[in-house]
């Protein structure tokens, strides 16, 4: 069975992955092992060890921190629960517009961030 913890890791791999534009085979690779245990990871098949972790932090340019992102700090450490799906890392459509929000320059970037902050508290 697996451990939501582990889906969770699994699904910040897969999206950060995608945001940077790197395949399976590439960050497979590039921490020494075989693209079908980067499946695994991402589905949350298997554990991901520590060190192997920071490996792919290191790949992917993020802190180890940033694939716990979203869950709870209680024992049960169970995703938090918000207002969006609790699939949006697979949700392509929202994958989509996460890569081309960040390919906008910063300036622009942060007019349309509030921009979307205000048609959201107005809907």
């Amino acid at each position: 069975m697996k451990h939501p913890v582990d889906v969770h890791v699994g699904k910040r791999i897969r999206h950060r992955r995608w945001m940077n534009g790197t395949t399976q085979q590439q960050l497979a690779e590039a921490v020494g092992i075989k693209f079908q245990q980067i499946q695994k990871y991402e589905t949350g098949m298997n554990r991901v060890s520590a060190s192997r972790l920071w490996d792919i932090s290191k790949v992917l340019g993020v802190n180890v921190s940033f694939f716990f992102e979203g869950l709870e700090v209680d024992h049960d450490a169970v995703p938090n629960a918000s207002d969006m799906p609790a699939d949006i890392l697979t949700d392509k459509e929202a994958l989509e517009l996460l890569r081309s929000y960040y390919a906008i320059p910063e300036n622009q970037r942060r007019r349309l961030f509030d921009l979307a902050r205000v048609l959201s508290e107005a809907a």
